[in-house]
């Protein structure tokens, strides 16, 4: 069962208090979350399983996120997969874990609409393969990442946790499912389980295929996002594959394709940002004080739209003087036939329990800035994220 680069679940030395099992850890937010475990908590073991040294998914993640614990005596990383029904059950009756953080998961929307299956096999499956093995371990606490998009759009109402799910693309479809699998557990068996759904978060670690970091590295590399034709053949292509998936796909998945694009159609699509130090410390909050059963709604007030967006990074990173000079790198794109306007949460569950957003816009995106200016290569094949997408041809 072992892989070149695998760690073998090895034990516990019964010196920890806790022994924490992060999914996804070299991603983005897990990432960070890892490395505020391994420092904040030096009594607990923190094991970061992550399928990072296969090459066909995991390409947005890097063990260079993880640099600052690496050598740390309560980190472990261990090499696999979560689909791996066998690995996953070794792995909970080895390691003997008490909670899991569950980040691992296929997350680029319009990845997801090229490769419904994956994002399907992946996040819906795989899911359910670990809060199964964790049922079976009888973990004290399992904590699922999802995320505000499991609510479709809204122009003005406020989502709350209790709010119905009415996904919108094949990504937030497979989120959405997920957590039915992850809730289920609650309800048959009182399962110790507990739901996030967070805003948008940006900061450091985040690989450049998601709007702020993708328009943060065009613009350091003297790029700007231009329009692109419509590529027939592969709208063909795509409208197959469509086919599998029924009329709700059929509805939302006809794409235009997007060179180097980061503006959708008019870009006054609104999205919440948040920093990923104020999301690891919602994590954490939920990690004490989370209720079983429960969700949680991570969000901030602090919105803005795409176009705003692109052009405040315009003015800090080219430094433009004038309102023309900034148009001057902006292009748009045919917008995609389903993209959501909104995803305004309220967010008075979890500020209940101590935790509200505290990094303001200006030094977080400044600080992103920066981190990318040094960090691109992180992943060697960082330079693929600002190829016209996609890349590929459909996952079927």
């Amino acid at each position: 069962m072992s892989a070149p680069g695998r760690e073998e679940p090895s034990g516990p030395p019964g010196s920890y208090a806790k022994r924490v099992l992060v999914t996804g850890g070299a991603g983005f937010i897990a990432s960070h979350v890892i490395v505020s475990l391994v420092e904040d908590y030096p009594n607990y073991l923190i094991i970061n399983l992550d399928k990072i040294l296969s090459l066909k998914l995991d390409y947005c993640a890097s063990l260079k996120n993880l640099e600052p614990v690496s050598n740390k005596q309560n980190y472990k990383f261990i090499q696999g997969d979560i689909c791996d029904s066998r690995f996953v059950k070794l792995l909970f009756e080895v390691e003997k874990i008490d909670i899991v953080l569950h980040f691992a998961a296929q997350t680029h929307v319009d990845l997801s609409f090229v490769r419904a299956f994956e994002f399907t096999y992946v996040n819906v499956y795989g899911t359910h393969v670990l809060v199964s093995a964790a049922y079976e371990a009888r973990v004290e606490k399992f904590i699922y990442v999802s995320t505000d998009e499991v609510y479709g759009g809204s122009l003005d109402q406020e989502f709350d946790e209790s709010s119905p799910k009415q996904p919108t693309n094949p990504y937030a479809s497979s989120k959405a499912a997920a957590e039915c699998f992850v809730q289920s557990y609650w309800e048959r068996y009182k399962f110790p389980v507990v739901i996030t759904r967070s805003s948008n978060v940006y900061g450091p670690h985040q690989y450049p295929e998601k709007v702020i970091p993708k328009f943060i590295s065009l613009l350091q590399h003297g790029r700007k996002c231009p329009l692109g034709p419509l590529e027939i053949g592969f709208q063909e292509s795509l409208l197959t594959a469509c086919a599998w998936f029924g009329s709700f796909f059929l509805h939302c998945v006809i794409l235009t394709f997007d060179p180097l694009s980061c503006i959708h159609g008019s870009g006054l699509q609104r999205r919440n940002f948040l920093y990923a130090a104020d999301v690891v410390e919602a994590f954490l909050t939920v990690l004490r004080k989370g209720e079983p059963g429960e969700i949680y709604n991570i969000g901030t007030n602090f919105e803005m739209s795409v176009v705003q967006l692109a052009k405040e990074l315009i003015q800090l990173i080219k430094e433009t003087s004038s309102e023309s000079e900034t148009e001057s790198w902006v292009d748009y794109v045919h917008d995609r036939p389903h993209n959501d306007m909104r995803y305004p949460m309220k967010s008075e569950k979890i500020h209940s329990l101590g935790w509200k957003p505290k990094v303001p816009w200006e030094e977080g995106i400044k600080k992103t800035v920066e981190w990318y200016r040094e960090n691109f290569h992180n992943w060697k094949d960082a330079e693929k994220a600002l190829e016209p997408f996609p890349v590929q041809p459909p996952f079927m």
